[in-house]
């Protein structure tokens, strides 16, 4: 098959109109759909339809960054395990994601939830954890149907009452899931045995009514309900009250705290727990509360109020080691004239605060918006700058998501911010709206639900702050205002690209999008479909664990996922080999010499599963990271011992697309490892008869 350099829609739909880059002072325009169209609706969901000409390949080169720059919490699972990734908040992940590689959109359908699978993280052992009629489950998300493995749920095994606030939610050291209830509670339950099963029924094994814990401690009365949980470095549970909008002038008593981590392990072990001598809180002053989620480092916990950012320890007491208030415009609302008809989710910055090692960094929510850089030591502000300021007329600016944050580890660190306003609900500004409550119906605006991105501001921008001799200094790298994004970007540092999932505004067509992370250049489009209820909700897109998904909800009850073919069989070109059974990840240098490779780490670790196979069968890797001499490289296979071995030269070769062999390699081109595995034989890691499971990796 030949190779084609396409760097533009990969499905054979209409084709859409490349989106611009506008690169000088963020000055494109937009121009909104025909809103008749775009509301529309079918009368029955539609399903992704794959190409029906020959498939292509973009191959984007891989453009990897240094891992990401967060200390590992001992806490929390050793995985994606929030939304935001981490407890630093960067949305970003050292996963691997799809590079249109024979790019295919792939789905998994929902029959139970009310809405597709969304809020998904992942445990140490790779399930996915997401929320369920009001509960939290386990589910495979790549069955044809989402199967749930196990679950939780309020009203059948907990006498209901409540839902799980699964935005806040995470997964702990221990595979166990932490969660705030809408009642004010943190649960924690046990999903999985001791060797990673799933439980079909999680287990509850803790259970805090942490609003009546802390107004004991208090010794007054709450207003605000409990918002977001995380570990400090220590184990402390950290929690603080709040919602996206709280007014000053209302004056609702809030609180941020914590649960000493002593009397967490009390109480799992069993035993009977004062908690009045373990919950320790700090007031807030009445009408100041959290909009969003906590952040921890080794330094402590970080809460972002609608009025302060707060940098907390642990003490015996709630140390407050310093606190930097900031400047907010207030809640902000479409007004008359203007291309929205909802507006911002928050009155303060609206934003979780994104760490790094040395840094906090969030927006404010002045006119006009400014990223602020904090001293992580000391909460000094050290460098400030305007950010999506050139918008054209008619449209206003609310930064209400954590950032992308992606710290070099060599004195920059990079901020990509996204304009989400006009994705509240007008009616937030009810005083008798409790905003704590995340639902769609209560948070987001009808108008942008049915009509889409036009009813989104625009505005993407990357901006560095960068470490100098006389202290930190911001400058924006690129700006785009012909983007609108609801979806929560995500930077993925193994190959150097930005993903989300967007509207194109002039034909309505929902879209995967990939942009170049150095120019914010849009390298890759896949059209999914017009209909109005392919918007993804603002849920969000969540990274497989597999190297190979990118999953995204929708409105149509459709969990989507972008995903390369990058493995076939080609003495059977005829059968497909099962994605979902095939994974990319990355593999150090420190863990390829540690289990037994020599030399230099070449290339990912590639690994798949094929069933019903042939006595010998020949299985192909589409690679696009290899450069040098093919002389030079050596093949590695893991045995059942998870050490590696060599593989014989004779049983695998590299060739182009072509099947011709090659010599030299360059960075960027696509070649295929080609690798003969016969069932039952040394390279094969499945014990079942007639399938075969391998896992290699180049060294040189």
């Amino acid at each position: 098959m030949k190779k084609r350099n396409i760097v533009h829609s990969a499905l054979s739909l209409s084709l859409t109109a490349a989106l611009c880059l506008s690169m000088a002072a963020c000055g494109g325009t937009q121009t909104p759909a025909d809103s008749a169209a775009a509301s529309a609706a079918p009368a029955q969901p539609a399903a992704v339809q794959p190409a029906a000409e020959e498939p292509t390949s973009t191959a984007l080169p891989v453009k990897a960054l240094h891992p990401k720059q967060v200390d590992e919490n001992p806490y929390m699972a050793k995985s994606d395990a929030n939304i935001h990734h981490d407890g630093y908040n960067t949305d970003s992940t050292d996963e691997i994601l799809p590079l249109g590689i024979y790019p295919e959109i792939n789905v998994s359908y929902e029959k139970t939830n009310a809405n597709a699978s969304p809020a998904i993280y992942f445990d140490s052992y790779g399930h996915a954890v997401v929320p369920l009629l009001g509960g939290i489950a386990i589910r495979d998300l790549n069955a044809e149907e989402t199967k749930t493995l196990g679950y939780f749920s309020p009203k059948q095994h907990d006498g209901g009452g409540y839902v799980i606030q699964s935005s806040y939610t995470f997964m702990d050291a221990s595979n166990r899931i932490v969660c705030p209830t809408s009642n004010n509670h943190v649960l924690m339950l046990r999903a999985t045995d001791e060797n990673g099963n799933v439980l079909p029924e999680f287990e509850k094994v803790l259970d805090i009514d942490i609003k009546a814990a802390a107004e004991a401690a208090l010794g007054k009365e709450l207003t605000q309900n409990l918002l977001s949980v995380v570990f400090d470095y220590d184990g402390n549970l950290w929690f603080a009250t709040g919602g996206f909008r709280i007014y000053p002038q209302r004056q609702q008593q809030g609180v941020i705290g914590y649960i000493a981590r002593s009397a967490i392990d009390a109480i799992l072990n069993g035993e009977q727990t004062d908690l009045s001598k373990a919950v320790f809180v700090h007031e807030l002053t009445p009408g100041e509360g959290a909009e969003n989620g906590i952040a921890a480092s080794k330094d402590g916990a970080v809460v972002l109020t609608n009025q302060n950012c707060y940098l907390l320890r642990a003490e015996e007491g709630v140390d407050v080691v310093w606190c930097t208030p900031y400047e907010s415009a207030g809640a902000k609302v479409s007004g008359e004239g203007d291309k929205t008809t909802g507006g911002g989710l928050a009155w303060g910055g609206g934003c979780s605060p994104t760490l790094t090692p040395n840094l906090v960094l969030f927006t404010d929510n002045q006119d006009t918006v400014n990223l602020l850089a904090l001293d992580m030591k000391t909460g000094e502000v050290v460098a400030s700058t305007p950010v999506l300021d050139d918008l054209p007329e008619g449209y206003q600016v609310a930064v209400e998501n954590s950032a992308i944050v992606y710290d070099d580890g060599e004195g920059t660190v990079s901020t990509i911010v996204c304009n989400w306003f006009g994705a509240g609900n007008a009616g937030l500004a009810d005083p008798n709206n409790d905003s704590s409550i995340q639902s769609y119906a209560n948070i987001y605006d009808q108008n942008w639900l049915m009509k889409g991105n036009i009813m989104i501001a625009p505005g993407i921008e990357r901006v560095d702050t960068v470490k100098t001799a006389n202290g930190y200094e911001m400058k924006s790298v690129w700006c785009r205002n012909d983007l609108s994004d609801t979806s929560i970007l995500k930077l993925s540092t193994a190959t150097g690209y930005i993903y989300g999932y967007v509207q194109d505004v002039t034909t309505g067509m929902w879209q995967y999008i990939i942009l170049d992370f150095e120019t914010g250049e849009t390298v890759f489009t896949m059209d999914v479909s017009n209909k109005y209820g392919y918007n993804n909700m603002a849920i969000g897109m969540y990274a497989g664990n597999s190297g190979n998904a990118l999953y995204c909800p929708t409105g149509y009850l459709e969990l989507l996922r972008l995903q390369d073919r990058f493995v076939y069989l080609p003495e059977m070109p005829y059968r497909k080999v099962e994605l979902d059974q095939a994974a990319r990840n990355v593999l150090s240098q420190e863990r390829f010499a540690q289990d037994g490779g020599e030399g230099t780490v070449a290339s990912w670790r590639n690994t798949v599963t094929v069933r019903n196979v042939h006595p010998n069968t020949t299985v192909a890797f589409r690679m696009n990271n290899l450069s040098g001499s093919t002389s030079g490289l050596t093949l590695y296979a893991y045995g059942v011992d998870g050490k590696l071995a060599k593989v014989d030269p004779a049983l695998w070769s590299i060739t182009d697309e072509d099947g011709k062999a090659v010599t030299e390699l360059t960075a960027g081109t696509l070649y295929e490892l080609h690798v003969t595995v016969a069932d039952g034989g040394a390279l094969d890691l499945s014990e079942t008869e007639k399938e075969i499971r391998l896992s290699v990796v180049l060294g040189k």
